[in-house]
């Protein structure tokens, strides 16, 4: 079966719904023929001009023909759903719809996205969604369509990489890490990651507890500045960001801190599709506290590869991240519990050849 992965979002273009796509056709089953038509040079959807859509109609149409393309996964509901749907109009062509979470939340929120939203998820052969929580929402909005959806998560490549040498050194060089509890988020410091709530949380800590751990914050992001507003100078040395780092340094301190703290929320919509960041912790064997919010739910599972909070509680993160702190068994539990998950259940080789077995059913 010759199949299309028509997409906005592709590497390296960055971002969590790009490296979706970029290792699901990586590891795709060799024996079968995936093709992947993306917007890399902008001849999909040029700009974000209304109508700028409407010439890649024609190109689906002209591709769908001049490669026998037997099936279209679509990356985007809105707008590449809609250039989907037209298309299959006029050639009678089979496609699935892939939902992450923000894209379908926002494409709910107007009237006349919705309708046309549900005119293309009906007309869809299956629809994937990359967490339980889209699909719950998705029951909601079209309960008749439940015999055709399915949930896939995002994948891992492996194993975690051995940490680079240098990179330790540099890092325990700097700071100070003797009798500390090393907490860490990892992320664009964007709103729904939550870390403005794990800043609040350890600033209220009673100081016999705060002053036995350091919490450092790696990512940059549109919230950079208020986050650091927050944080005053009586906690600059408890309270680190690091600002962005790349990728050999994010795996050394992963595997340096002792918790992986990213208590992600909702706000209006905009939630965690799945936070692939829970998984590669756990696979350095670290326990994570997370957000019990959107996809994050199938990312964790509480008490067995890391603890929930209510993100929107300081007192549930503070309570989280004390029991953590003094209890170094079961950090090490549930570390070692999500690393056997992950490695386990998250390869991206399973994962693609899912996709590819539920589009057949």
């Amino acid at each position: 079966m010759k199949t299309l992965l028509f997409t906005l979002e592709y590497p390296p273009f960055r971002g969590g719904v790009a490296n979706y796509y970029g290792n699901l056709a990586k590891y795709w089953p060799y024996e079968e023929k995936l093709i992947v038509m993306d917007n890399g040079h902008g001849e999909l959807m040029p700009d974000r001009k209304f109508l700028s859509w409407l010439p890649a109609i024609s190109l689906l149409k002209r591709k769908i023909i001049q490669d026998n393309i037997d099936y279209v996964l679509v990356g985007q509901l809105l707008p590449l759903g809609t250039v989907a749907y037209i298309a299959s109009l006029f050639r009678p062509i089979k496609y699935a719809v892939f939902l992450h979470g923000m894209d379908f939340a926002y494409a709910l929120k107007a009237p006349h996205k919705s309708f046309i939203s549900r005119l293309i998820l009906k007309r869809a052969d299956k629809i994937i969604c990359a967490n339980s929580y889209v699909q719950e929402k998705l029951n909601e909005f079209l309960p008749a369509l439940k015999y055709k959806t399915g949930v896939i998560n995002p994948g891992i490549e492996g194993g975690a990489p051995e940490p680079d040498p240098y990179d330790l050194r540099e890092i325990k060089s700097q700071y100070d890490f003797t009798d500390k509890t090393v907490l860490l988020s990892l992320g664009r410091l964007v709103k729904r990651k939550g870390f403005d709530r794990t800043i609040e949380a350890i600033m209220g800590l009673p100081e016999e507890i705060s002053k036995n751990l350091i919490y450092f914050i790696a990512g940059t992001g549109p919230r950079e500045q208020y986050l650091k507003q927050l944080v005053p100078s009586s906690f600059a040395k408890t309270i680190i960001f690091l600002g962005e780092i790349g990728e050999s340094e994010k795996w050394a301190w992963l595997s340096l801190c002792d918790i992986f703290v990213m208590p992600s929320r909702d706000i209006s919509g905009d939630f965690e599709g799945f936070g692939i960041v829970y998984l590669e912790a756990n696979l350095c064997g670290k326990a994570v506290l997370a957000g019990n919010s959107g996809g994050v739910r199938d990312a964790v599972i509480d008490n067995e590869t890391g603890l929930m909070a209510d993100p929107e509680n300081i007192k549930d993160i503070q309570d989280k991240i004390i029991t953590l702190m003094n209890d170094p068994i079961l950090r090490t539990k549930l570390g070692k519990q999500g690393k056997e998950r992950a490695l386990r259940d998250f390869h991206w080789e399973k994962q693609a050849a899912k996709i590819l077995q539920f589009i057949k059913q």
